[in-house]
């Protein structure tokens, strides 16, 4: 278990990944929050369900459930509020992250920088 928060979670955040899995038709566990590269600013978020859990992943506590952070997203997610909203234009997980340098026009893909060394030595 880590020391600090790697990703916090807002009620509701919280109260969409209690919808997600309950909803799931699976034995789902919870969901696993990523980066991958792509879209015109350089990464994107990802969020899948999760059926079985991996070792490697961090586990932060979502109510009744969890959101599984891959190991090779934690740098670039350390310190971040996941939200989620609804509003008239878009649907879904917002991710008010401090590594985050810029974001395309459109919201879809994000410039992520790891965390440094001085802000993990703080945390």
């Amino acid at each position: 278990m880590s020391r600090f928060a790697i990703v916090t979670l807002t009620d509701a955040a919280v109260e969409r990944v209690s919808d997600i899995v309950s909803n799931a038709d699976s034995d789902a566990l919870g969901i696993r929050v990523g980066v991958k590269n792509g879209g015109c600013a350089g990464m994107e978020y990802t969020v899948d369900l999760v059926t079985e859990a991996n070792a490697a992943d961090d586990r932060v506590e979502a109510g009744d459930h969890a959101v599984f952070i891959a190991p090779e997203a934690v740098l670039f997610l350390l310190g971040t509020q996941m939200d989620y909203e609804v509003t008239k234009l878009r649907t879904g997980f917002v991710f008010n992250n401090p590594n985050q340098t810029s974001a395309c026009g459109c919201g879809e893909s994000v410039t992520l920088v790891p965390a440094s060394p001085a802000s993990l030595e703080n945390a």
